[in-house]
This record gives structure tokens, C-alpha cells and sequence, in this order.
């Protein structure tokens, strides 16, 4: 039990092995680290978490409790449970923005960062304020017309496109992962830690001073932009395209991630320039 709820926590690797904390995005659960895990667990001591609202773990009373401040606390505490002072972090899109809040919330916690399309929110206010009106008709709608109707609207967007193209029984197991939560649940994790909710970090990426990866899919022209952005304000920061994937290069390419993540917690090429292959 932590602040109230019961998390749901998973630990695969060696208790000996370095730490690597492992967050996922919305309406997604441990599960889809699966693959990721499979590989890194061999160097690592993987810890994976659902998040509030998400696939085991209970869903705060209000949105007020489930906050990117809040959730971070929490985690401090899920770490606390481990027994683990320092942890490499890796979180990918609402998992990647949370992973961000995390490290410049409770430096002293967390040794190398893996952000994978993953963004420190809004900087345009006005753009700002009408995504949180957005996400809470999005957080009504989830609660009036079940989980189901909203995964299908969800991963129709644009920006999940390239998911169509993996093997139609990986596209069924993990719709069944995200059916698996909780209209209430989602709604309330997306009023309290959507973009449209978060203050924007983008100021503060500067005192961000340790090994950064940022990780994007060679076809998600969105998150490669923002990445490149970012690359230009933290200051030792290293971008990797993944090939040949959108918006979730753990899930879609988990072999290509987990090769480019284990040399960059490992050190491996870490003389090279950074963020070259951002702008290509």
C-alpha cells in the first residue's frame, strides 16, 4: 500500500544487477514491457509498474491524487519498498513525461534516463488549455461509453498508424492488455496526468545533467521533432531513431530498443556527438 492504493509491481533480472525502472504509457500496463524485459533482464534488474489507473494498480479517489507530483512521490516510495537508492529510469509517452517529472523532482534517485516519444508537455498556453478541455470530454466520454469503444477510438489516431503493420496476434494481445483496465481508472489518470493537465518542463531541461536518451520511431515525425528540440536544451543528451517504427519502438522493434538501450546504459559509444540522427 502506498499513498492509499495497492501498486502492482513486477521485478525480472538479478537483484544484484543495476536497476532500470520501467514506465508505460496510457492505457497500457507492465505487460508491454514483455518483450523489452525478455532481453534487458539478462543485464539488469528490470522493476516494471502499472501505473494508477492502469492494469493492477488501483485508481485514486480523485485526479487531484493522480498527478505527475503525486505519481513521482509514489514511485519514490515504490523504490523505497525495493530497496533501491538509484535506478536508471526509462518511461515511454505518458510513462516518458513522468519519467522527465521524476528525474528533475528527485535527482538524487535516478542515474541515467531513457525517454522514448516522450515530450515535457505543452509550452503554448492557449494550445495547453484546450487539450486539458479535450482530455476531460475525452475522460466523459471513457466513463459514458466503456473501455472498449475508447481503445478503438484511441489507437485509430494518425499517430499509432504504424501498429497496424505488426502481426495481427501481437495487435490482439496487447488490445486485450488495454481492455483490461478500468473506464474509471484511464479517465482519472487522464485528468491528472494528461498534457493538457501538466505544467510544461521545457524551462527546466537544462539542470537535467544526467545521460539522457531520447528515443523515437523513424516514422513518428511528431515525437522526432520534439525530440530534436529537446536534444538543443538538456545537456548531455543522445537521440536514437529506431527504424522502421511509429510511435512505440519498445513494443513495435524491442530488439533494435533494447540493443540501443543496453549500450546506452552501459556506456557504449559514449564519446560520439549527440542527437545526429534526430535530424536526418
Amino acid at each position: 500500500m502506498i499513498n492509499g492504493l495497492c501498486w502492482h509491481v513486477r521485478e525480472d533480472g538479478a537483484a544484484s544487477s543495476p536497476p532500470l525502472l520501467l514506465l508505460h504509457g496510457f492505457t497500457g500496463c507492465t505487460a508491454f514491457w514483455d518483450d523489452v524485459v525478455e532481453i534487458l533482464q539478462h543485464s539488469f534488474r528490470c522493476i516494471r509498474v502499472d501505473l494508477p489507473g492502469h492494469g493492477r494498480t488501483e485508481t485514486p479517489a480523485t485526479a487531484e491524487a493522480c498527478t505527475l507530483e503525486s505519481v513521482s512521490q509514489s514511485l519514490a516510495v515504490v523504490l523505497d519498498r525495493c530497496d533501491v537508492a538509484r535506478t536508471h529510469l526509462w518511461g515511454y509517452s505518458m510513462g516518458g513525461r513522468l519519467a522527465l517529472y521524476a528525474a528533475l523532482a528527485f535527482p538524487d534517485r535516478f542515474d541515467r534516463l531513457i525517454l522514448e516519444s516522450a515530450s515535457p508537455g505543452i509550452a503554448d498556453p492557449v494550445e495547453r488549455v484546450k487539450r486539458h478541455q479535450d482530455d476531460e470530454r475525452l475522460a466523459d466520454s471513457i466513463e459514458r461509453d466503456g473501455v472498449a469503444t475508447f481503445v478503438d477510438r484511441w489507437m485509430s489516431q494518425p499517430l499509432f498508424i504504424h501498429q497496424t503493420k505488426m502481426p495481427p496476434a501481437k495487435q490482439a494481445q496487447a488490445r486485450s492488455w488495454r481492455l483490461a483496465n478500468s473506464a474509471a481508472g484511464l479517465a482519472t489518470c487522464l485528468r491528472g496526468m494528461g498534457a493538457g493537465a501538466q505544467k510544461p518542463l521545457y524551462s527546466r531541461l537544462p539542470e537535467l545533467g544526467r545521460p539522457t536518451l531520447l528515443l523515437v520511431g523513424e516514422h513518428d515525425a511528431k515525437y522526432r521533432a520534439i525530440a530534436a528540440m529537446m536534444e538543443k536544451s538538456l545537456p548531455r543528451a543522445t537521440g536514437r531513431v529506431i527504424r522502421d517504427c511509429g510511435h512505440a519502438p519498445d513494443w513495435e522493434k524491442p530488439e533494435s530498443c533494447a540493443t540501443a538501450v543496453n549500450e546506452f546504459l552501459s556506456g557504449v559509444n559514449e564519446t560520439e556527438p549527440s542527437g545526429h540522427v534526430l535530424n536526418m
